[in-house]
């Protein structure tokens, strides 16, 4: 259960981590004192990345706790499948890493942190569950309804998560976090003009 439910707390959890990122750095004016340091902007991009993403991280590590009281407790012991619960963690981190790269980027593009939590949740809401439900409409439904799922988030993470780490699974998720991490490039090179 804890994966099913995970997903929809990071919807929420991910974005208020991140609404701070640029927004707050754009609200007080300390941008102009990063970006005039000798660093690049995917340095900046990637380190603000970096620090969201081991938040998340020490967000999932308590709940280890329930696996190994569940495999000490199980009869017999160790009654788990390991492989299956070790690749829903790995999807749970690169769905905090997604949601991670989508917040910053919804935090490049305004000065609100409160506009920032709501742009990024709604991002999140959409690629997660958007293209799942986009694929149940009548034009999509026997032509191209597997193709259109296939571009969400959901698909992706569910597949990860009955413990099959299949490289599409992984390319897509690395792709979208390079996706949303160039398009907050593009955003803050669009801030120093």
């Amino acid at each position: 259960q804890l994966f099913g439910i995970a997903p929809i707390i990071f919807v929420f959890l991910i974005p208020a981590i991140t609404m701070r990122s640029f927004a707050e750095e754009n609200q007080s004016g300390t941008i102009e004192l990063l970006v005039t340091r000798p660093l690049k902007d995917w340095e900046i991009i990637s380190g603000k990345y970096l620090a969201c993403l081991l938040l998340v991280v020490f967000a999932i590590l308590p709940t280890l706790f329930y696996y190994y009281s569940v495999y000490q407790l199980g009869a017999p012991q160790g009654n788990l499948d390991s492989g299956a619960i070790m690749g829903s963690y790995l999807g749970l981190i690169l769905l905090g890493g997604t949601f991670v790269a989508i917040g910053i980027f919804a935090s490049s593009l305004t000065n609100n942190q409160i506009v920032a939590f709501v742009l990024a949740t709604f991002l999140c809401f959409f690629f997660y569950y958007a293209f799942f439900y986009l694929s149940k409409l009548p034009v999509f439904v026997g032509r191209v309804d597997d193709l259109v799922q296939m571009l969400g988030i959901d698909y992706h993470y569910t597949s990860i998560s009955r413990g099959v780490v299949d490289t599409r699974d992984l390319i897509y998720f690395f792709s979208i976090i390079l996706f949303f991490g160039f398009l907050t490039q593009l955003s803050l090179s669009r801030r120093k003009w």
